[in-house]
């Protein structure tokens, strides 16, 4: 009988986890300060863009798929911003700098570096562009 209640109680756990999870994937937060930004970050920044968005990836990540479409969909839409892709596959320190614990990541980068918005999951497109809106040219 006790069996049971191990079962139940993982169960239980378990399900809260998940949508505990769920809740978090694609939620918008404000950026965070950083010392510096790595050098192979600080390049994707595009100087003529109010906004450029960095999609921190990896090989294998099939929701990075998605995310890339729906980002550079995004770009290609909306006057001041751009989109730019960096693969972590094999740069695991610069994931350990920019405090990437999940691919993908999405850093929404002002002109001079500094990070405005951070998604960690798929975004949502709608909630992404007004998040976006009071950074981007009127």
């Amino acid at each position: 009988m006790t069996g049971v209640w191990v079962l139940v109680g993982v169960l239980a756990v378990s399900v809260v986890l998940g949508f505990a999870l769920r809740a978090r994937e694609g939620r918008v937060r404000t950026g965070t300060a950083l010392a510096a930004l790595p050098a192979q970050v600080r390049e994707l920044i595009d100087p003529g863009s109010a906004v450029t968005l960095v999609q921190l990836s990896t090989t294998f990540c099939a929701p990075c798929r998605h995310t890339r479409v729906l980002l550079a969909d995004l770009a290609e839409r909306t006057e001041g911003l751009r989109h730019r892709e960096l693969d972590l596959t094999d740069l695991p320190e610069v994931a350990a700098q920019l405090k990437v614990l999940r691919t993908p990541t999405t850093l929404a980068l002002g002109a001079d570096g500094a990070e405005l918005l951070r998604v960690g999951g798929v975004p949502k497109r709608e909630v992404l562009a007004e998040a976006l809106r009071p950074h981007l040219p009127a």
